[in-house]
């Protein structure tokens, strides 16, 4: 078998994996989208829920579940951003520095539960904020840190060293070469960690079981520091706890959630496609 065939053979074993991955994904996707289809309605997307969630809309699922990816946006973002480029930019190699990437690491891979736990003590009991807004956000937040983190230190590590040189060449400091030069041919890679870090925290339960959601609110939150109904917790709560739910009312409620969690994914996306259309290398 010369190198060729090899290589055929190859890419049919490669195409072959994809497929056995991709197929029951659609699948699920397709049953979702076909047995909820028929509960969507305006009502039900803008309405209030009523009768024990077993009528009316999902209107404040919809709503706590953009406020809480918004507010851990705000927070991970800027500080996952900055750690990635200190660990990457400015931290020698040293045993602390090793010590703080294996920590990262590790903590990227513990328990959701853990997290709702640890934000249930800090923030709604220490800081008693209460469960809350705030509680969640700062919650997930920490969850999504260690992606953030890690993926930002990788996309500029990958930057070529020659960018930084020439921009230490023409007379810029350090921070003006990463502002203005590394980060921006970093983005791409910038950006999928951070899209990574937020579709989790949008898809999660028990973080916010702990410290935010709220098994039946029919109303809007009024401000950072009230309750909220979230839809990964909304979805959990009709399919497990509400009796005699219609099956139609679940696949829909996780139709939204898969159609919300999709929306942010192609926006990312779009973003992360200009910055690499622009990038030089």
């Amino acid at each position: 078998m010369d190198r060729h065939q090899v290589q055929r053979v190859g890419f049919i074993l490669l195409a072959a994996v994809a497929a056995i991955v991709v197929i029951p994904i659609l699948v699920v996707i397709g049953i979702i989208a076909v047995e909820g289809a028929g509960a969507l309605s305006w009502e039900f997307l803008s309405a209030m829920p009523r009768d024990g969630m077993r009528a009316g809309g999902i209107l404040p699922a919809i709503i706590g579940t953009l406020w809480l990816t918004l507010g851990t946006a705000l927070v991970a973002i800027p500080i996952g951003v900055g750690g990635g480029i200190y660990l990457a930019e400015y931290a020698r190699d040293s045993l602390l520095t090793r010590a703080i990437r294996l920590a990262i690491i590790n903590l990227a891979g513990v328990p959701s539960v853990v997290y709702g736990l640890f934000g249930l003590g800090l923030f709604v009991l220490f800081f008693r904020f209460g469960t809350s807004i705030v509680a969640g956000s700062l919650t997930l937040a920490i969850m999504t840190l260690p992606i953030i983190i890690s993926t930002t230190e990788e996309a500029l590590r990958a930057v070529p060293t020659e960018f930084r040189t020439v921009s230490t060449s023409l007379g810029g400091t350090r921070w003006q070469g990463i502002r203005r030069i590394v980060l921006p041919q970093a983005m791409p890679g910038v950006i999928t960690g951070v899209l990574l870090g937020l579709l989790r925290a949008a898809g999660e339960t028990a973080p916010i079981l702990f410290t935010v959601a709220a098994f039946f609110l029919p109303r809007l939150p009024q401000s950072p520091f009230d309750q909220t109904m979230a839809l990964p917790y909304h979805l959990y709560v009709i399919s497990t706890q509400v009796p005699a739910m219609p099956d139609e009312i679940k696949y829909a409620t996780a139709l939204v959630l898969l159609v919300l969690v999709l929306s942010m994914n192609v926006v990312a996306t779009l973003i992360r496609s200009t910055y690499r259309r622009r990038r030089e290398w």
